[in-house]
């Protein structure tokens, strides 16, 4: 699709025309090349932001930790589904752009505080769940929730508009800040509370970067009663919904090992997870690539096979490594003080792997507009939850994840391929 606003050079009178050297540069930068450069810093800090708090805080601090970050991951589908929403309608028909935009923010605005205010009011809920030894870090999560949401929106705007460097600096604005501000503040007060502190400050970052890129006014000639607020807002929470099963099954597990494990071998969990969520992010500016593709009839079926090989094949490189150079994987999950755990590394990267390409699953059923297999992901949560419930170990428990997330993945494959076995 042709870029509807000015970010895109166009013919030989581009700006860096006759500058190889910048040129290029910018192509990058402007193209899905600088996207996958872009969610790969993002990835990588936020990665590290894990590795320094399990460093910092030590196993047992670091187990009260996860879990909120697992739970801002789950806050986050309805920020994801506001990205899905505004990146299909805008991509879909460009000529009500000006419309779309306008819409998305709105209900955008609305769903972030809406949000906001949920999650304050169950704070005291989640402090007993998380065993939280006070409300500060749950009331920190609920107004984190707010910019991230309002950044789903932009950000779905940006993706439509095929605006890659924007975009590309908002997912920077992700990652980078979060490290930073995240260490300041830890490095001050060694608590979850200081963690979740520098998290909600970071949170700003993003959607500053979306406002300044959408700040300029728009002159809305035509209109839609397709794209009025209901119907998007409807759309937003569909998208959500599928999006919200997903979450719920790659973050559930970490809450069970909160209840069912002590402290020690919680943390130990929470730390192999960091290898998951590594494994989990790496590829996902495949899905953002693919999203375009898996959203046309007569591509999206070799576009979901080409990108879950590459998926697959990111997932079994990450596993081998985590396997034969275990010893180096643990400088990334917090060190020798979780060495308890470092002989089963592999299989946190299989879990990771597993949850990539369902990840990818999801996202084609959103593409196609398809909602009926999130029941599948639902059912697979129950199952997680109640066969989880029953180990003792923190061994039992991995391979019960990974148990469920497979059999899950072939029944989604399988019903995926059958859905779109003719190409009309």
């Amino acid at each position: 699709m042709t870029s509807t606003t000015d970010d895109a050079p166009s013919g030989p009178t581009a700006p860096g025309a006759g500058a190889p050297g910048r040129t290029g540069l910018r192509a990058l930068l402007r193209g899905s090349a600088g996207i996958a450069v872009a969610m790969g810093v993002m990835n990588v800090a936020t990665y590290a932001f894990q590795m320094i708090s399990a460093r910092l805080l030590g196993p047992a601090d670091y187990g009260v930790l996860a879990p909120l970050m697992a739970l801002l991951m789950v806050v986050a589908v309805l920020q994801l589904g506001l990205q899905a929403t505004g990146a299909r309608r805008i991509s879909a028909d460009p000529e009500h752009v000006a419309q779309i935009e306008r819409v998305v923010l709105g209900v955008t605005y609305r769903a972030a505080l809406g949000l906001g205010a949920l999650m304050l009011v169950l704070s005291p809920v989640v402090m007993v769940v998380l065993r939280l030894d006070s409300m500060l870090p749950a009331v920190l999560l609920a107004v984190s929730a707010v910019p991230l949401t309002v950044m789903g929106g932009q950000a779905g705007i940006l993706q439509g508009e095929r605006r890659w460097l924007p975009l590309g600096m908002v997912y920077l604005g992700m990652g980078v800040p979060r490290v930073v501000v995240g260490t300041l503040c830890l490095l001050v007060s060694p608590t979850e509370t200081a963690a979740m502190l520098g998290v909600m400050i970071a949170m700003f970052v993003p959607a500053l970067i979306g406002w300044f890129a959408l700040r300029r006014p728009r002159d809305e000639a035509r209109h839609s009663e397709a794209h009025t607020r209901r119907p998007v807002a409807r759309e937003a929470v569909t998208a959500s919904l599928a999006l919200l099963a997903f979450f719920v099954l790659s973050n559930a597990d970490i809450v069970v090992a909160r209840n069912v494990l002590d402290d020690h071998d919680a943390g130990l969990y929470a730390a192999g997870l960091i290898l998951t969520k590594a494994v989990l992010f790496l590829p996902q500016f495949v899905v953002v690539v693919a999203f375009p593709s898996m959203s046309t009839v007569e591509e999206r079926r070799l576009a979901l096979l080409r990108s879950l090989g590459l998926v697959a094949a990111l997932g079994v490189a990450a596993t081998l490594g985590a396997w034969l150079l275990s010893g180096l994987a643990m400088v990334f999950v917090g060190g020798q003080e979780y060495a308890d755990v470092q002989s089963r590394l592999w299989l946190f990267a299989v879990i990771g792997t597993l949850l990539a390409m369902l990840q990818l699953l999801v996202y084609s059923v959103l593409a196609r507009r398809g909602t009926r297999s999130a029941y599948l992901v639902w059912l697979a949560v129950l199952v997680l939850v109640a066969a989880a419930a029953a180990t003792a170990s923190l061994s039992a428990l991995v391979l019960v994840v990974i148990a469920v997330d497979a059999t899950l993945f072939t029944a989604l494959l399988a019903l995926s391929l059958h859905r779109l076995r003719d190409p009309a």
